[in-house]
């Protein structure tokens, strides 16, 4: 460790904690933690590039920061002064088309293999692959101890502005950045203790995960590696814009609405009422000025536990559902871990088998920006998490709804059936919202039967404690 590059040494949040040890020491786990970003990128002047790359890595303390552990009880992050970009330049304009896509393919599997080492900055590097004379491909490759999807999207947002004004030779104007430190004195002033007395209300009486069993499949795979595919819905244009139109009216969120329907199709697939499932915030404290700005990792999961009564109209069921989850927001920088170790779940046992997350980014214009100015084509994200069912929503102008899942455990036409289901009762929430949850409707005959049968096994359990 060169001491005089030093520019700043403190403690890692129980997040990045958590990661860095399963990184190390976990079999398996390190690549559920990286993330490659694939594009295409045209009229490209490569050397004001590199420049707007690495003036974000003089912006940002987090993409100049290392870790420490070896002999030490608590690791450490250190920060500093001056890291290099790494960005490896690659010229393959005389190899034709099928040799160009094979050796792509390659090149991205094998990138996958080399993992980053936690001691040096910055855990990010990048690739440009020059195809034509004004085409080139971007492979970037980072590790989610230091950047999440807010991050990334931040990160990409300025990058753009940076690049643009290169372009024209005019100064650059960023808003005011906070170092990451910030967020670890601020994790640091917050009470443990009040955060325990909230989970283990919010989590009384729960002792195992709500289970999915009706919609797993019977002949799993025997595989013991996990298989990520994904499906996706898109809501039109106009029934985005109607929902948005709902989501003011009565003052919801669309992260609730999203919330609010899976709890509700979760209770009909387990037959529970009282259903458990994972979901991620953003973890940027309210009360942390500037935020928003700061590049680093916030985001956390957090288990949703809530009581699907079925006599209940729908929209007074999910505005008091809301209520719950703005309650929730105030102690969502609590580690995933203490609160398992709060819960009456026991430890060698998931917490939940579900999982939502609302892609929040901070800003929406970053995509069409990144289009205009360099002329990108988005080709596909790498990522892989440790959740079997993961549904996912990205707010647009087309609401685009997406089902992550391990193929095997779900078959793809369960899946389907699923985001049908969502869709429906999407729009049974647009054209009646205060229609009673009992009556909600399911989009496909598989699904409806599952119902009957929950309805008469719950009416079963019914008769029987009476």
């Amino acid at each position: 460790m060169n001491t005089e590059n030093i520019e700043d040494i403190y403690e890692l949040t129980p997040l990045e904690k958590g990661i860095l040890f399963h990184c190390l020491y976990a079999e398996n786990e390190s690549k559920l933690y990286f993330f490659q970003f694939i594009c295409t990128l045209r009229n490209l002047d490569t050397d004001i590039f590199e420049k707007a790359w690495q003036f974000l890595v003089d912006r940002h303390t987090i993409l100049r920061t290392g870790f420490y552990w070896e002999e030490i009880e608590n690791p450490l992050q250190v920060v500093y002064k001056q890291v290099k970009v790494p960005i490896n330049h690659y010229d393959w304009r005389k190899l034709d088309l099928i040799e160009q896509e094979d050796k792509l393919e390659s090149f991205i599997k094998g990138d996958r293999e080399l993992y980053f080492d936690f001691s040096q900055p910055c855990l990010m590097r990048l690739a440009l692959i020059r195809l034509t004379d004004d085409c080139y491909q971007l492979v970037w490759t980072y590790h989610f101890i230091i950047i999440d999807g807010w991050t990334d999207a931040l990160i990409t947002g300025e990058f753009v502005q940076i690049y643009e004004a290169l372009i024209q030779n005019k100064e650059i104007y960023l808003a005011p950045t906070r170092p990451y430190r910030d967020y670890i004195n601020w994790l640091q002033e917050q009470d443990i203790a009040k955060t325990e007395i909230f989970w283990r209300q919010a989590l009384q009486g729960v002792r195992r995960p709500t289970p999915l069993t009706y919609i797993e499949r019977i002949d799993k795979s025997s595989s013991h590696e996990q298989r990520y595919d994904e499906e996706i819905i898109k809501i039109s244009t106009e029934g985005t814009r109607t929902i948005e139109s709902l989501v003011k009216e009565y003052r919801l969120t669309l992260a609730t609405i999203l919330n609010g329907i899976w709890a509700i199709l979760l209770s009909r697939y387990s037959g529970q009422r009282d259903v458990l499932y994972g979901c991620t915030v953003t973890g940027r404290p309210a009360d942390l000025d500037n935020a928003e700005s700061i590049a680093g990792v916030f985001i956390n999961t957090l288990p949703i536990y809530v009581k699907v009564d079925t006599e209940q109209y729908l929209l007074s069921w999910i505005q008091n559902f809301q209520t719950q989850l703005v309650e929730t927001r105030n102690y969502e920088y609590t580690p995933l871990t203490e609160i398992h170790n709060w819960s009456e779940i026991p430890r060698g046992m998931d917490l939940f088998n579900s999982h939502v997350v609302l892609e929040q980014f901070p800003s929406a214009k970053f995509t069409y920006d990144w289009e205009k100015i360099l002329g990108i084509k988005h080709n596909k994200t790498y990522y892989r998490n440790n959740y079997p069912l993961n549904l996912v929503i990205y707010p647009g102008e087309e609401l685009v709804i997406a089902f992550s899942y391990d193929s095997r455990k779900f078959d793809v036409s369960t899946i389907i059936g699923i985001l049908k289901d969502i869709e429906m009762l999407l729009h049974q929430f647009i054209a009646d919202p205060n229609i009673q949850i009992k009556d909600l409707l399911f989009s496909t005959q598989k699904q409806r039967l599952i119902t009957s049968i929950l309805e008469k096994e719950v009416s079963a359990i019914g008769i029987s404690k009476s």
